[in-house]
């Protein structure tokens, strides 16, 4: 598709190049060609720019032939043609001008966040499934699913997810399409503002008539607004009826809207239905590691026990999880500012955020991997990793049986903090260091002594 400047003018300079070949004539194209260029293309048309009516005339009459079949030839496209004066084009502008300035502009206040994307979009088993049907709406608006229907506890992502769908669309698929986000609450005051005739000039539904995709933020809360939710089915039925995508979020499954009409319910379960689950825990440290490096910070600073002690304290909501990376900057740049981050000044920047919870005396999995790691001189993310050799995965081994002796915790969890391994593997890890200890003294040593630095 021709759409810089560098290449409509490569263009047209082609074009004249041939036109001059073909009439033969150098005064008849100097005085009605050679000043001519191409002033845009929009749709199947290429406005071309030209110096007098007579011009104007003469080549859309006699060599209108002549010139679309020579660019049609270069482009290998099929361009209608249309001539105009430089007064006509500024005229034209004025009066479009005067058009929008008199049109109502509903959302106006609705954009696309352009720092989320699907690059800093940090994916784990948690969301994969999301992100890749993210994707590929993006690369394929309205032509696969129709709604994505993106569903999740609140703070997971999905808001996200809307605007690297948007960005992706604009960036690397079509620039000119026109793409709507926003949530249900702002559609529920836009139409308030609609039906009170504060915009007359112009139909809701028209507005949307001209929006190719639209990314519907929290539609739970439509639910009792039996107007509004009428409106709204009117114009999902357009959309989706014209090929235009729709994605849309909600903190709960199309079939537990029970305060949705059920003609809404059942057209968001004909699409795709993706969940995103709680992520897991070295998923959590991927995302502080990402966020950190955004703010322009040396992950470096930060001791590895912090991200984890982080991750396992914060990993149900990914905002809450933000929210206490950045009280611990601001507590560690701004009031102690201290070169490097310590799992202490970790605890004591979000005591007041947890209720004033004391963390220091709390035995947590995160602190039995953390004291397994040190004393086997190892880190945290070696400890929850997937390296094979065998002081990691004896200690792996260790933590795992630890975690699952002191804390009782499921085995199914016990496997998501260790890269999503399956509750067998966990099982039969445990039930490998169980059998040693009743013949292998170093390893009873080893736990006994873990069990010491474990007590508070």
């Amino acid at each position: 598709m021709i759409s810089s400047i560098s290449e409509i003018a490569q263009l047209w300079d082609r074009a004249l190049k041939r036109i001059e070949e073909q009439l033969g004539e150098k005064q008849l194209f100097d005085s009605f060609f050679a000043d001519s260029y191409i002033y845009e293309i929009r749709d199947n048309t290429i406005v071309v720019v030209v110096s007098t009516m007579l011009a104007k005339n003469l080549i859309s009459s006699k060599y209108y032939d002549l010139v679309s079949n020579i660019v049609n030839e270069i482009t290998q496209s099929n361009f209608r043609l249309e001539f105009l004066l430089g007064s006509e084009i500024k005229q034209n502008q004025s009066t479009q001008e005067q058009a929008v300035s008199k049109k109502p502009q509903y959302f106006k206040n609705a954009v696309i966040n352009p720092n989320l994307t699907f690059d800093n979009f940090v994916v784990g088993h948690f969301n994969r499934e999301a992100s890749q049907a993210a994707l590929l709406i993006a690369s394929n608006p309205g032509k696969m699913f129709n709604p994505l229907f993106i569903h999740s506890q609140c703070g997971l992502g999905k808001t996200h997810l809307l605007h690297a769908i948007g960005n992706f669309i604009t960036k690397e698929r079509n620039p000119n399409a026109k793409i709507l986000y926003i949530t249900a609450n702002d559609f529920v005051e836009e139409y308030i503002r609609y039906v009170r005739g504060e915009k007359e000039s112009q139909s809701l539904k028209d507005f949307f008539a001209d929006v190719d995709v639209l990314l519907l933020d929290d539609v739970q809360f439509l639910a009792n607004k039996v107007n509004t939710q009428e409106m709204f089915f009117y114009i999902y039925t357009n959309m989706i009826n014209n090929g235009k995508q729709i994605v849309i979020t909600s903190d709960h499954q199309p079939n537990e809207l029970n305060k949705l009409e059920e003609r809404l319910v059942t057209r968001f379960s004909q699409g795709l239905v993706v969940k995103i689950e709680e992520p897991d825990q070295n998923t959590c440290v991927e995302i502080l590691r990402k966020k950190i490096e955004a703010l322009g910070l040396d992950v470096n600073r930060f001791d590895e026990n912090v991200l984890y002690f982080y991750a396992d304290k914060f990993s149900k909501n990914v905002r809450e999880l933000e929210g206490a990376l950045h009280r611990l900057i601001f507590v560690t740049t701004n009031i102690k500012k201290t070169d490097k981050v310590t799992i202490e000044d970790a605890m004591e920047a979000v005591s007041s955020l947890v209720g004033g919870k004391q963390f220091t005396t709390q035995l947590s999995e995160q602190k039995i991997i953390n004291v397994v790691a040190d004393y086997y001189n190892l880190t945290p993310s070696q400890i929850t990793g997937k390296i094979r050799t065998g002081q990691i995965a004896l200690a792996r081994h260790i933590a795992m049986y630890l975690i699952r002796q002191v804390l009782d915790v499921p085995l199914k969890k016990i496997g998501d903090m260790f890269g999503g391994k399956d509750h067998t593997t966990v099982m039969s890890a445990i039930s490998k260091v169980d059998k040693e200890l009743k013949t292998n003294e170093s390893l009873k040593e080893a736990i006994t002594e873990l069990e010491k630095r474990l007590k508070p």
